[in-house]
């Protein structure tokens, strides 16, 4: 493997920082219920942005992942979270921010039984129940692979299903060595055959190469999945897996090009893009389209 060298961030990944009412608004809803969002544990580069616009990523289960993979800047340990109560507590911060458009995520929880998945299904009815206008978009892990556990979590019917594939095929094992390239591409055909609109994203600029990325693309275009997004890799700490390029915007709108030309009903693509960046504007995009039920 080539000597790992700092590359220069380029002018169209530069980001302005935001601390406006919203910022502190939503940042004190955060402190005061408790709540995790992954905005801030995976040292987002929009949070600033994102929450100066009142949109948020809750995260559930705790902050502790069970999970080591490259990219994360999430803590990885044991856990020692037990909450009955956070469906209802993260219903209240939803509703507290005023969402009409929610992303809910959550660590890796490989020591329970189930995966988190109950308390994933108890959190999607808490927010359908309290806040009824809101629609729910879930970022979920793979639950191993368990279909009875992924199943736990459709039955909720948020309004969007996403699993993320995270990276190509070659890279899994260096990328996500506890997770498997089939496994995430299983768990979005569970989705797609329940009947939910569901959706997948990937970082790019790892090491791939663009014909990896089509494949990848066409992989899980296969699955029935109907939104794709990509958006570049960006190292949180010098303990993760370091940037082996920057990948430009003309390539991301080629990506964009060719998701569309392979089938996908909605593609964001773009270097600044995160699985939920933009998230509560890409659903109304898509109602207008005609892509969300």
């Amino acid at each position: 493997m080539a000597e790992d060298v700092r590359l220069r961030k380029p002018k169209w990944l530069k980001t302005q920082l935001r601390s406006g009412p919203n910022f502190q608004d939503l940042k004190s809803i955060v402190e005061k219920l408790d709540v995790h969002t992954v905005c801030q544990e995976a040292l987002c580069p929009n949070i600033s942005e994102c929450w100066e616009r009142r949109a948020a990523t809750i995260m559930i289960l705790g902050e502790t992942c069970t999970r080591s993979c490259g990219f994360c800047a999430v803590k990885t340990g044991k856990p020692t979270w037990n909450d009955p109560l956070e469906p209802s507590r993260t219903a209240a911060a939803v509703k507290r921010m005023g969402l009409k458009h929610c992303v809910i995520t959550s660590v890796d929880r490989d020591d329970l039984d189930d995966g988190g998945a109950s308390i994933w299904a108890e959190t999607i009815d808490a927010i359908h129940r309290e806040i009824p206008g809101c629609s729910v978009e879930v970022l979920t892990p793979d639950f191993k692979g368990k279909v009875d556990d992924i199943l736990t979590v459709l039955k909720s019917k948020p309004e969007i299903m996403s699993h993320n594939m995270e990276t190509i095929r070659r890279l899994h094992w260096d990328v996500r060595p506890q997770a498997r390239y089939e496994r995430s591409l299983a768990v979005l055909r569970q989705s797609v055959e329940f009947g939910l609109q569901t959706k997948t994203s990937i970082m790019v600029g790892l090491g791939e190469r663009n014909d990896e990325i089509f494949d990848l693309m066409r992989d899980v275009r296969q699955t029935g999945t109907q939104v794709f997004s990509l958006g570049q890799y960006l190292q949180p700490t010098v303990n993760h897996l370091p940037v082996r390029r920057y990948v430009t915007p003309d390539e991301f709108e080629a990506f964009k090009i060719f998701g569309y030309e392979i089938g996908f009903e909605y593609v964001e693509s773009g270097p600044l893009v995160r699985s939920s960046y933009h998230a509560d504007e890409q659903i109304i995009k898509m109602e207008k389209k005609g892509v969300s039920k």
